[in-house]
């Protein structure tokens, strides 16, 4: 499995078992944040392969360019780019990225097996949330529309996502891998239309599906993954954890989430 010339940030990891997982960061991320859970992935016998979303691992201004439709025709490449490598395939990413990878599931069904979403979220309305990113998060398809508003980048919370000290150091850290410290407020508008998007497809949506989300979730609250539990058309699982906060795959749960992630994958409705 070959990344594409000139992508330095994209990754893929050998495994025994035939099968592989597609694994998609979220948004303003890069493949890095994925590589937790790819490797216990990897020790459970999968090749997983982390491909960069377009627009993504360079700046703000890059990102602002590309639109949801662009980051779902990267997930969407990336297995078609795969499927043909495995004897089984299946996708999970976080937030953001696990929409993109439903969404690309769903327009492969015999391509794709499972899916497994992570933190889901449609709008940010966390804990930590400061009230004016909130409000644009939630009005965000006509807040786009005002002249310049969509030039602004807003910080990350001090949280970053995570309750675990040492991972959150980690992750602060993180920008020459990719990992962007500013999130463009255009951005929150292609996450909005990603989300509407998302809901208008959800009943038709036959793919095995796996939900985990925290309940200390300080980005996004557990109703995102609740809603997408009760409107999805087809098989589905909710599992809510207790000791992380939005970055599920890389706090103090990873490992769970990895396992969680796996032994949804190998029971039989799944396969």
């Amino acid at each position: 499995m070959n990344t594409k010339a000139g992508d330095s940030l994209s990754y893929f990891m050998p495994g025994d078992n035939g099968n592989g997982v597609v694994l998609v960061h979220g948004l303003t991320g890069a493949p890095s944040e994925m590589r937790l859970v790819a490797r216990q992935l990897q020790r459970r016998g999968y090749s997983v392969y982390a491909p960069l979303l377009a627009g993504h691992g360079k700046d703000a201004a890059t990102l602002r360019r590309t639109n949801w439709r662009d980051w779902l025709d990267s997930v969407s490449e990336a297995i078609a780019d795969f499927a043909p490598e495995v004897d089984g395939l299946y996708t999970a990413g976080i937030c953001v990225g696990g929409q993109l990878a439903l969404l690309a599931a769903d327009k492969q069904p015999n391509a794709v097996r499972a899916v497994g979403l992570y933190s889901p979220c449609f709008n940010y309305d966390g804990w930590a949330i400061p009230r004016f990113k909130a409000f644009i998060s939630r009005q965000a398809a006509w807040v786009s529309k005002v002249p310049f508003v969509g030039l602004l980048d807003f910080g990350e919370p001090p949280s970053l996502g995570i309750k675990d000290e040492r991972a959150r150091r980690l992750v602060a850290g993180a920008a020459a891998e990719g990992i962007l410290e500013r999130f463009p407020a255009s951005s929150l508008a292609e996450m909005y239309r990603l989300g509407r998007e998302m809901r208008r497809r959800l009943p038709l949506i036959q793919t095995p599906t796996l939900i985990v989300h925290s309940r200390e979730d300080d980005l996004a609250s557990p109703d995102h993954a609740q809603y997408i539990h009760e409107h999805i058309g087809g098989p589905s699982e909710l599992h809510l954890i207790d000791d992380s906060y939005h970055m599920i795959h890389v706090d103090r749960q990873y490992r769970d989430v990895a396992d969680q992630t796996a032994n949804f994958f190998e029971t039989c409705h799944a396969a």
